[in-house]
């Protein structure tokens, strides 16, 4: 039986000894190598702690009700009392768990490690038809199709990077340092689904396997979301107990004699040696049928994923990355409706998370883990916007006078009816059905066949009636075909993936390819309990979904408070981190070191010489480079136009925008090229920079930006 665990919708060494010239009493090698090269505090670091929130807002949802961190208080006093938390961080595209998480792990954007498209996405055929592709799946997984994996016609590496390889994997620097990673839900870093992982890791023939047939709940609390990837000769992932070889065949510079361990049944005896495992406040961990384990991506909650990270940290494994799932759905009801803002469900979980983190902070300080000798990151994977009418009552907080909703729920759109009844556009097509659908017209025509010209125009004059409002909405707020995906980094190397068309659309809505015709509803709020109803959406480009936060907190890192200005997006949050630590990987990232909000004597020799010049530089990248910067923004401006133009006799501005879009692309892969390598250089191979070449690469930048703007003007 191949069961799927979804996401969608959303004894070893111990670090705990005193460091001496960045090396441990016990011998093993010290996080901050930078302190033996720069002096720097950031030799001081001896755990790493990384949490990553799904659809956890900065912003206010409705200004009278606290945000979400606000309603944290010790998670966001922490943050800004100790260190910076950067409030204007962005996300990828698409904007979802998948992206976001993986983004922020690798420190490239979606084209070099395969998933721009998530939480699932379709790839096409021979024949011209699509399968689906699930998004999560583990590291070294060929492209994981649950729908019939027999007549699956892609099979290429799931986490595929612009080689055609497998993505070198984010534990291995940690790694081949000498330290043990922890990874809580942290995505594809662990098992994902027991039908293909399980086999594979531990043998077709084993016990393992022969309980993913006889009982998949029980192999999937054993087996799924739970995992260390452990160092050379490290105990922890002895064969007695019970590790497997962690393979990463395509792995830069190679990756032998490694091992993990694979699996809350494995994982826990070796962090809760006295007894069960139970969350920060003392429940059993384990899934709703009442399995001791894994309690499943939505059952890891604050309380949850910290108790693993405590204790993970507190029995020798000084590498942890942990997924903490959203508090605004219901994750105790199955089927109930999700969480409006001020709800009072919603403001109870928030609560229980605040507890979590305050017993979560002092549960480390008692075990000796603190700002001073530890690095901590938190971020969110995507932003999201709430669908549903006004609250009631109009003034209300969320706490004295909590706030209710007579109508909540996403819009859930019948694309192939509404193009149908309102355009006579019967061509067949699927779709990744979302807030921002990825459309695949079947036979995968060309992007200028008459065929899917015909189709973009009729998407860019949908109209919807919000069943809400009851007023009509534009549907469309831009389309993109695969010149403007690929300016935006959603074109991988696998081109079965890439869609025909991406439609983001009003946020209120989820769109999905049903029957072509709306002889029942095309526009519907699901009823609560007649299904799972959601209520928030993410996917779009909208500020309130793409805009995130992330916060550091340790050695090495300016004590800054909340910075609203400096712009950044999740990748480079990878490139920040291992600068303070002194590491690096074996490719050059898409994101930039943060340099802006580290303490001078963490920040490499080659980024402090010509320093102003340098952060000119790296902040005009982001803008040609990044989805949501200035040049991506602009080209899905131009796309939008450009795709809702023309007509079958006459397609010259198509082709006129288009083109434009294809020199920038172009423009910016070689000015890109050469600025990274500047960057990288600087960052992580001590490279003084040549500032007049510096110069000139932010004036060729900016002239780019210049004349895109130009064609975006009206």
């Amino acid at each position: 039986m191949n069961s799927v665990v979804t996401r969608f919708r959303s004894d070893g060494r111990s670090m705990a000894s005193i460091l001496i010239t960045g090396t441990l009493l016990s011998g093993t090698p010290a996080l901050g190598v930078a302190a033996r090269r720069l002096g720097t505090p950031a030799g001081d670091i001896q755990h790493v702690i990384y949490v990553q929130f799904d659809n956890t807002h900065f912003r206010r949802d409705n200004p009278n009700v606290p945000s979400d961190l606000e309603q944290m208080p010790h998670l966001l006093q922490f943050m800004r009392q100790n260190g910076t938390l950067l409030t204007n961080d962005h996300t990828g595209l698409i904007s979802h768990t998948g992206t976001g998480i993986l983004s922020s792990l690798t420190g490239v954007y979606g084209d070099r490690m395969g998933q721009p498209v998530s939480n699932s996405f379709r790839y096409f055929n021979p024949n011209g038809t699509t399968n689906p592709g699930v998004s999560f799946a583990y590291w070294t997984d060929a492209l994981f199709d649950p729908s019939n994996p027999r007549a699956q016609t892609d099979t290429t590496p799931e986490m595929l990077n612009e080689l055609g390889k497998i993505a070198p994997a984010p534990w291995v620097p940690y790694t081949r340092n000498g330290c043990d990673v922890g990874m809580v839900g942290t995505a594809n870093a662990v098992l994902e689904n027991i039908g293909p992982d399980v086999p594979k890791v531990f043998g077709a023939g084993s016990p393992e396997a022969a309980e993913v047939a006889a009982n998949p709940a029980r192999a999937t609390a054993d087996f799924v979301g739970i995992g260390v990837h452990c160092a050379q000769g490290s105990g922890l992932c002895s064969a007695a107990n019970n590790g497997k070889p962690d393979l990463l065949p395509d792995e830069p510079g190679g990756y032998t004699g490694f091992a993990g361990l694979f699996g809350h049944k494995y994982v826990a005896p070796r962090i809760s040696p006295s007894g069960p495992l139970t969350d920060l406040s003392g429940a059993m961990i384990g899934d709703f049928a009442g399995n001791v384990g894994f309690p499943g991506f939505d059952g890891l909650s604050a309380a949850v994923s910290l108790a693993y990270v405590a204790a993970m940290q507190e029995h020798g494994i000084p590498v942890t990355f942990a997924y903490i799932s959203d508090a605004h759905d219901n994750h105790t009801t199955a089927g109930a409706a999700a969480f409006g803002p001020g709800e009072a469900g919603y403001t109870a979980a928030l609560k229980a998370y605040d507890d979590a983190f305050a017993r979560f902070f002092d549960r480390l300080a008692a075990a000796g883990i603190d700002k001073s000798n530890t690095l901590f990151v938190f971020t969110v994977d995507e932003g999201d916007h709430f669908v549903g009418s006004a609250p009631s009552p109009a003034n209300c907080n969320g706490g004295s006078r909590p706030c209710t909703y007579a109508l909540k729920g996403e819009i859930s759109g019948n694309l192939a009816g509404l193009l149908a009844t309102q355009q006579g556009i019967t061509t067949p097509f699927t779709v990744h059905s979302d807030s921002a659908p990825t459309i695949y017209i079947t036979g995968n025509p060309a992007r200028d066949a008459g065929v899917t010209r015909a189709f973009g125009r009729a998407l860019g004059r949908l109209t919807a009636d919000n069943p809400i409002t009851g007023k009509t909405d534009q549907l469309t707020v831009a389309l993109a075909d695969a010149v403007s995906m690929k300016l935006l980094h959603m074109v991988t190397a696998d081109p079965m993936r890439t869609p025909t068309l991406t439609l983001f659309a009003d946020p209120n809505y989820f769109l999905f390819a049903g029957p072509p015709n709306c002889s029942a509803p095309c526009l519907t709020v699901p009823a609560p309990r007649t299904v799972p109803l959601f209520a928030w959406n993410h996917g779009d480009v909208t500020a309130e979904i793409a805009q995130t936060w992330v916060g550091f907190v340790g050695p090495g890192v300016r004590n800054q408070g909340i910075e609203p200005k400096l712009w950044s997006d999740h990748t480079d949050v990878r490139p920040t981190m291992l600068t303070v630590l002194g590491l690096r990987d074996d490719y050059v990232h898409d994101g930039r070191v943060l340099a802006e909000i580290l303490e001078t004597p963490a920040v490499p020799r080659g980024l402090l010489e010509h320093r102003s010049t340098l952060l000119k530089l790296a902040a005009i990248y982001k803008q040609i480079n990044a989805p949501f910067g200035q040049l991506g923004m602009t080209a899905l401006a131009v796309s939008t136009t450009a795709i809702k133009s023309g007509t079958p006799s006459d397609d010259t501005t198509y082709a006129r925008l288009s083109g434009q879009i294809q020199s920038w692309t172009s423009q910016r892969d070689a000015l890109v090229a050469e600025i990274k390598a500047v960057l990288d250089g600087a960052a992580f191979g001590d490279q003084v920079i040549d500032e007049p070449h510096a110069k000139d690469l932010i004036s060729a930048a900016q002239s780019l930006l210049d004349q895109a703007a130009l064609v975006a003007m009206p």
